[in-house]
């Protein structure tokens, strides 16, 4: 009796669990997966639709480049995908797990190893010097202070900064700002580095080295890059273009 009532457990337990994973004959190969995401926005009597029932699937160590008009859902997509905010409805995948399950605390630790974010303005602390910037995340997760020296260094060698690591960023060109701010992204490892508008401030000199430096992490390193732009030549370096149009995938999903 008792290993009928063992067995039935197993596989009601077994059924749990695959009804919990996302449907994919590779789940190991993925690395983000959104199913069905709505994300709606209530704007005093107006309901806006950021993003309507959005189905997508990025591979590890893929680059993808996300393009649209203003308000098709660009930047919503990219906060989903960052897990920096829940869907209205539907499921998020991030490396296979269900981030509906997680509180805030996990979903922000988990985030912090999986996820490093790049901005268009940078965001990196006036006060502190480049290696600071970069030893900050480490810092967040608190890594011994050797590791973050030996990791600091390492990324600035890889950015050709190893000569600006004590500089302020008001001491740093755009070009050098946004090195800083990719290394500082990097710092904790992650698989999935997601850059907004990441050559939008720069000139197109900078803003070539900068797409040049992506494309070699994404191939040398093995980094899964998702970018979101508006200008076609920069796309272009990625491998997938996703297009948006009124919070819906028309083409690359």
């Amino acid at each position: 009796m008792a290993s009928v009532v063992s067995e039935n457990l197993y596989r009601m337990t077994t059924l749990q669990i695959s009804q919990d994973l996302p449907e994919d004959d590779d789940v190991s190969n993925t690395i983000i997966e959104l199913k069905n995401v709505w994300k709606i926005y209530q704007l005093g009597e107006t309901e806006v639709q950021a993003l309507r029932d959005v189905d997508l699937k990025i591979k590890k160590e893929e680059f993808v480049a996300i393009m649209g008009p203003s308000g098709s859902g660009k930047s919503t997509l990219l906060h989903m995908i960052g897990v920096l905010d829940r869907p209205t409805s539907g499921k998020i995948y991030l490396d296979g797990t269900d981030i509906s399950k997680l509180n805030d605390s996990e979903l922000a630790r988990l985030r912090g190893k999986k996820i490093g974010f790049v901005f268009q303005f940078f965001n990196l602390y006036p006060t502190l010097s480049a290696r600071e910037n970069i030893e900050l995340p480490m810092r967040i997760l608190k890594r011994h202070r050797d590791e973050r020296e030996k990791k600091s260094s390492k990324l600035l060698k890889t950015v050709g900064l190893e000569n600006r690591a004590e500089h302020l960023p008001s001491q740093l060109s755009g070009g050098e700002r946004q090195r800083v701010a990719i290394s500082r992204a990097l710092a904790n490892d992650p698989p999935l580095l997601l850059a907004d508008e990441p050559t939008g401030n720069l000139d197109s000199k900078s803003g070539e080295e900068i797409m040049k430096f992506l494309n070699k992490l994404q191939e040398e390193e093995k980094v899964t890059v998702v970018m979101v732009t508006h200008e076609e030549h920069i796309a272009k370096h990625a491998e997938r273009i996703i297009r948006l149009k009124d919070g819906k995938i028309v083409d690359g999903g």
